[in-house]
């Protein structure tokens, strides 16, 4: 049966794309004199990496990354006039479709140097590990001669602690500043989004922001500039009354400590909505928030409309979603918060 042309899912992302531009110009302005790209990664951190390429491409943004060559062949039709970085490398498994030239190889280990030269690989990125110990080749290794005779357009780096006062990100740029005087290449990147924000010293020639991006606070500094991109939206199943005594969802932890009115929400932890919200996360009805009681279920949401008498079965809620306060009130990540978001929203841009 075909899907009626009027049907929509019963929860949505409603997606900020001023507030994505907006976010990315200032990063970029942060950034000074580097060039700014962006980590469209994970499928543009969950928010769509087609539809976040096309806002920033249109803003200006010329250089993009993502992890997989499946992602990447998702975006090469769009990709022309772009640059386009493949951070996990080349794998055997991938020399066919790195060949094809639309989108650059991160090569990160000797064995991928070596796929790529006797592939007859063209221009590459590479990746020099100077200190999380992740993907890269050591900083202590002779990397100029692993490298000698590549076409590199961006040798890369990447901070392990960027996000906080650490002494390893000052080693971590004296490394690569070293490995900058030895390996020749286009072009120089060690700073993530938080990284931006330790200054010039650490911006070199191009800048890679991803959590910024998507209304992330990387540093307590960006807050009050980067602005929130993503609202979850859900629709209202149910309404009913709970009587005082009643407990309410998995395992009874909450107990109606009067007669109260509760809306049943379309959402859950299958959606990324997950259990750490449980008693912690709220919603919002116009300009009141209300706030999620007993457990966050699988697909279910619970949520004290007591106080919303207006309130009613298919209407919209807002989630509230702003990053860091999210984090802080379900223990998440606000990383796991954004790519965690679950396939059945429909992803609305505004």
């Amino acid at each position: 049966m075909a899907v009626p042309p009027d049907f929509t899912p019963p929860l949505r992302l409603m997606l900020d794309s001023a507030a994505l531009i907006a976010n990315w110009r200032w990063l970029a302005a942060q950034s000074g004199s580097a060039a700014c790209g962006a980590a469209i990664k994970a499928n543009g951190y969950g928010l769509g990496a087609a539809e976040v390429m096309h806002h920033l491409a249109t803003a200006g943004c010329r250089d993009f990354f993502v992890a997989t060559w499946a992602e990447a062949q998702a975006l090469m039709p769009m990709a022309n006039g772009l640059s386009l970085s493949v951070l996990h490398g080349v794998r055997h498994e991938d020399v066919a479709i790195a060949l094809d030239g639309r989108a650059r190889p991160v090569l990160s280990t000797p064995q991928q140097i070596a796929r790529w030269r006797n592939a007859g690989g063209g221009a590459c990125d590479v990746m020099i590990d100077t200190g999380m110990n992740r993907l890269g080749l050591d900083w202590r290794d002779d990397c100029a001669a692993l490298t000698a005779g590549l076409q590199i357009d961006t040798l890369m780096s990447h901070l392990a602690c960027a996000d906080e006062p650490h002494p390893l990100n000052a080693v971590q740029r004296d490394r690569f500043a070293v490995l900058v005087d030895r390996i020749p290449a286009q072009r120089y990147s060690l700073a993530n989004s938080a990284g931006i924000g330790h200054g010039i010293d650490y911006h070199f020639d191009l800048t890679r922001p991803g959590l910024a991006l998507y209304g992330g606070i990387a540093r307590a500094a960006y807050a009050g500039h980067i602005r929130q991109v993503v609202t979850p939206q859900a629709q209202v199943l149910q309404r009913r009354t709970v009587q005082a005594g009643d407990g309410i969802g998995y395992n009874a932890t909450f107990t109606a400590p009067k007669d109260m009115d509760v809306a049943i929400l379309n959402i859950g932890y299958a959606d990324g909505y997950l259990r750490g919200f449980s008693g912690t996360g709220a919603v919002r009805a116009g300009d009141r928030t209300l706030p999620v009681i007993g457990r966050v279920s699988m697909d279910l949401l619970i949520g004290d409309v007591s106080d919303a008498a207006d309130v009613g079965e298919g209407d919209w809620l807002d989630i509230l979603y702003d990053l860091p306060t999210a984090s802080a009130a379900s223990g998440l990540s606000q990383y796991e918060l954004l790519t965690g978001l679950g396939a059945r929203f429909e992803r609305r841009w505004v």
